[in-house]
């Protein structure tokens, strides 16, 4: 791992992304890449004619202020940081970002969001999930450490999360992984023999071996995210991480993601790798 990027809005949530960014980039020494979103599409709303370059430039240099202040932190110290300011219209484009800069993880803080707010809008946090390419950790509090022994990877043993799994693998290479399959009451039911057979063919696949069948776990539960959440819970896990499709449009909004649900409503910290 060489570069962390965390976008922030100066809010209490996107310190605590910060504060675990920094303490994974003493851990590996990397750089850590801030970056604040100045959504200007808002702004411009009542900027008319000469204005618009004016007041972009207000805003701009306003934010550069405030960055500034936000980064004089002690525990950023000795840790190389690239403050970054960009006028985006949406935030999804933290993608771009990341792929720009070459970095290796996004690090978002997140408050979640439930109810018609979630179905209707989601939230930020959600729309990076969706949209990254590389690996995503969503912290929902200040984290006493970011030295993750206990992981729960949930899967579903398709070939597509395959890397998903190699890539969890290489990010926890000194943890615990605990592997869960959550069997549903409904067309999605598989026999146990089903679900080991296709356990087995995964780990074959993916390692050449079975030797995490020994860490293997299917637990029954009627949705997918309950089942990953009890599970977590009732082995103490540090973290969780999760394939997401990253669905968009018509298809996100009928089928959900269960990788963006998790990231959402779990207390946990949670990683999400996409597929």
């Amino acid at each position: 791992m060489e570069k962390i990027i965390v976008p922030i809005d100066f809010s209490e949530h996107s310190e605590h992304a910060l504060k675990a960014a920094a303490a994974l980039a003493r851990k590996n020494k990397t750089e850590i890449i801030v970056l604040n979103m100045l959504e200007m599409s808002d702004i411009m709303l009542t900027a008319t004619g000469g204005d618009q370059k004016e007041k972009a430039l207000f805003f701009h240099k306003l934010a550069e202020q405030e960055l500034k202040l936000f980064l004089k932190k002690d525990y950023l110290k000795h840790i190389k940081i690239t403050p970054i300011i960009k006028q985006f219209k949406v935030f999804t484009e933290v993608n771009e970002v990341a792929l720009k800069h070459h970095a290796d993880l996004v690090v978002m803080g997140s408050h979640g969001v439930t109810g018609v707010k979630e179905l209707v809008i989601g939230s930020n946090t959600e729309r990076v999930v969706r949209s990254s390419n590389i690996p995503v950790l969503v912290v929902k509090n200040e984290l006493a450490s970011v030295d993750f022994k206990n992981v729960v990877f949930a899967c579903d043993f398709s070939k597509e999360t395959i890397k998903a799994y190699i890539n969890v693998l290489k990010m926890f290479n000194d943890a615990k992984i605990t592997i869960v399959y959550v069997n549903l009451p409904n067309d999605r039911f598989r026999s146990s023999d089903e679900i080991e057979q296709s356990a087995k063919d995964f780990f074959m696949t993916a390692d050449g071996h079975l030797k995490q069948m020994q860490n293997f776990h299917c637990i029954s539960d009627y949705t997918p995210e309950s089942g990953i959440l009890n599970f977590s819970k009732k082995i103490g896990a540090d973290i969780i991480a999760i394939p997401t499709h990253g669905r968009k449009g018509i298809a996100h909004f009928l089928e959900g993601s269960i990788g963006e649900d998790i990231a959402n409503h779990a207390s946990l910290p949670v990683m999400t790798f996409k597929v």
